[in-house]
Protein backbone atom coordinates (compact mmCIF):
# COMPACT_ATOMS: atom_id res chain seq x y z
CA UNK A 1 0.00 0.00 0.00
CA UNK A 2 1.32 3.43 -0.92
CA UNK A 3 0.18 6.73 0.57
CA UNK A 4 1.12 9.62 -1.71
CA UNK A 5 1.42 13.01 0.01
CA UNK A 6 1.79 16.54 -1.31
CA UNK A 7 3.34 18.72 1.39
CA UNK A 8 2.68 22.45 0.93
CA UNK A 9 3.79 23.20 4.48
CA UNK A 10 7.28 23.83 5.80
CA UNK A 11 6.90 20.86 8.18
CA UNK A 12 8.37 17.41 7.68
CA UNK A 13 6.03 14.71 6.42
CA UNK A 14 4.05 12.94 9.14
CA UNK A 15 5.95 10.04 10.60
CA UNK A 16 5.58 7.15 12.98
CA UNK A 17 7.25 8.02 16.29
CA UNK A 18 7.97 4.37 17.13
CA UNK A 19 8.41 1.19 15.11
CA UNK A 20 5.02 -0.22 16.15
CA UNK A 21 2.96 3.00 16.11
CA UNK A 22 -0.41 2.77 14.36
CA UNK A 23 -0.72 6.53 13.96
CA UNK A 24 1.63 9.13 12.55
CA UNK A 25 1.69 12.60 14.05
CA UNK A 26 0.45 15.45 11.87
CA UNK A 27 1.44 19.08 12.43
CA UNK A 28 -0.38 22.37 12.05
CA UNK A 29 0.48 24.71 9.20
CA UNK A 30 -0.93 28.14 10.00
CA UNK A 31 0.06 31.75 9.28
CA UNK A 32 -0.29 32.93 12.87
CA UNK A 33 -0.99 31.26 16.22
CA UNK A 34 -4.55 30.15 16.90
CA UNK A 35 -6.02 30.71 20.35
CA UNK A 36 -8.55 27.98 21.08
CA UNK A 37 -10.75 29.23 23.90
CA UNK A 38 -12.54 26.85 26.30
CA UNK A 39 -15.22 24.84 24.45
CA UNK A 40 -14.30 26.49 21.15
CA UNK A 41 -13.64 24.48 17.99
CA UNK A 42 -11.60 25.42 14.92
CA UNK A 43 -10.44 23.84 11.69
CA UNK A 44 -6.65 23.71 11.69
CA UNK A 45 -4.72 23.46 8.42
CA UNK A 46 -1.91 20.96 7.86
CA UNK A 47 -0.71 21.84 4.35
CA UNK A 48 -0.99 18.15 3.44
CA UNK A 49 -2.87 16.55 0.55
CA UNK A 50 -3.20 12.78 0.20
CA UNK A 51 -3.86 10.12 -2.40
CA UNK A 52 -4.87 6.70 -1.12
CA UNK A 53 -5.45 3.45 -2.91
CA UNK A 54 -9.02 2.17 -3.30
CA UNK A 55 -10.20 0.35 -0.17
CA UNK A 56 -8.29 2.58 2.27
CA UNK A 57 -9.09 5.62 4.37
CA UNK A 58 -7.13 7.92 6.65
CA UNK A 59 -8.59 8.32 10.13
CA UNK A 60 -7.82 11.58 11.93
CA UNK A 61 -7.55 10.85 15.64
CA UNK A 62 -6.66 12.81 18.78
CA UNK A 63 -3.22 12.70 20.33
CA UNK A 64 -3.62 11.11 23.74
CA UNK A 65 -1.13 13.44 25.43
CA UNK A 66 -3.00 16.56 24.27
CA UNK A 67 -6.29 15.05 25.38
CA UNK A 68 -5.07 14.07 28.84
CA UNK A 69 -2.80 17.01 29.65
CA UNK A 70 -4.60 19.86 27.87
CA UNK A 71 -8.18 18.72 27.15
CA UNK A 72 -7.66 19.12 23.38
CA UNK A 73 -9.24 16.55 21.09
CA UNK A 74 -10.46 15.97 17.53
CA UNK A 75 -14.14 16.85 17.50
CA UNK A 76 -15.35 14.37 14.88
CA UNK A 77 -13.10 11.60 16.08
CA UNK A 78 -12.19 9.73 14.10
CA UNK A 79 -12.45 12.00 11.13
CA UNK A 80 -12.39 10.19 7.80
CA UNK A 81 -10.41 11.12 4.70
CA UNK A 82 -11.73 9.12 1.77
CA UNK A 83 -9.55 7.76 -1.02
CA UNK A 84 -11.15 10.08 -3.59
CA UNK A 85 -10.64 13.30 -1.57
CA UNK A 86 -7.89 15.56 -2.93
CA UNK A 87 -8.27 18.68 -0.78
CA UNK A 88 -6.11 19.76 2.13
CA UNK A 89 -6.22 17.65 5.26
CA UNK A 90 -7.75 19.73 8.03
CA UNK A 91 -8.19 18.83 11.68
CA UNK A 92 -11.21 19.98 13.71
CA UNK A 93 -9.88 20.61 17.21
CA UNK A 94 -11.96 21.42 20.29
CA UNK A 95 -10.81 22.66 23.67
CA UNK A 96 -12.59 20.83 26.50
CA UNK A 97 -10.48 22.54 29.17
CA UNK A 98 -11.14 25.73 31.11
CA UNK A 99 -7.98 27.40 29.76
CA UNK A 100 -7.06 28.98 26.43
CA UNK A 101 -4.89 26.71 24.28
CA UNK A 102 -2.44 28.20 21.79
CA UNK A 103 -1.66 26.35 18.56
CA UNK A 104 1.53 27.39 16.76
CA UNK A 105 2.53 26.40 13.26
CA UNK A 106 4.42 23.11 13.41
CA UNK A 107 2.71 21.85 16.58
CA UNK A 108 1.70 18.18 16.58
CA UNK A 109 -2.10 18.40 16.68
CA UNK A 110 -3.44 14.95 15.77
CA UNK A 111 -2.48 11.57 14.41
CA UNK A 112 -3.33 9.91 11.12
CA UNK A 113 -4.11 6.20 10.91
CA UNK A 114 -4.37 4.48 7.52
CA UNK A 115 -7.06 1.84 7.62
CA UNK A 116 -8.36 -0.71 5.15
CA UNK A 117 -12.13 -0.84 4.72
CA UNK A 118 -14.75 -2.63 2.69
CA UNK A 119 -17.88 -1.49 0.88
CA UNK A 120 -20.33 -4.36 1.37
CA UNK A 121 -23.13 -5.24 -1.00
CA UNK A 122 -26.32 -4.10 0.73
CA UNK A 123 -29.23 -6.48 0.90
CA UNK A 124 -32.63 -5.40 2.17
CA UNK A 125 -34.39 -8.03 4.24
CA UNK A 126 -37.50 -8.35 6.42
CA UNK A 127 -35.75 -10.12 9.30
CA UNK A 128 -32.37 -10.78 10.94
CA UNK A 129 -30.98 -13.91 12.56
CA UNK A 130 -31.68 -14.03 16.30
CA UNK A 131 -28.95 -13.98 18.97
CA UNK A 132 -28.93 -14.35 22.75
CA UNK A 133 -28.40 -10.59 23.07
CA UNK A 134 -31.18 -9.69 20.69
CA UNK A 135 -32.17 -6.03 20.81
CA UNK A 136 -30.57 -5.26 24.17
CA UNK A 137 -28.48 -2.16 23.59
CA UNK A 138 -26.44 0.36 25.54
CA UNK A 139 -25.15 -1.06 28.81
CA UNK A 140 -26.89 -4.38 28.37
CA UNK A 141 -23.70 -6.44 28.67
CA UNK A 142 -22.83 -5.01 32.08
CA UNK A 143 -21.70 -1.79 33.68
CA UNK A 144 -18.05 -2.67 34.26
Amino acid sequence: MVLRLVNKSNNDLPRYETELSAGMDVRSFIESPIILKPFERKLVSTGLYAQLEKGYEIQVRPRSGLALKKGITVLNSPGTIDADYRGEIGVILINFSNDDFIINSGDRIAQLVVSKHEQPNLEQTDSLDSTSRGEKGFGSTGVN
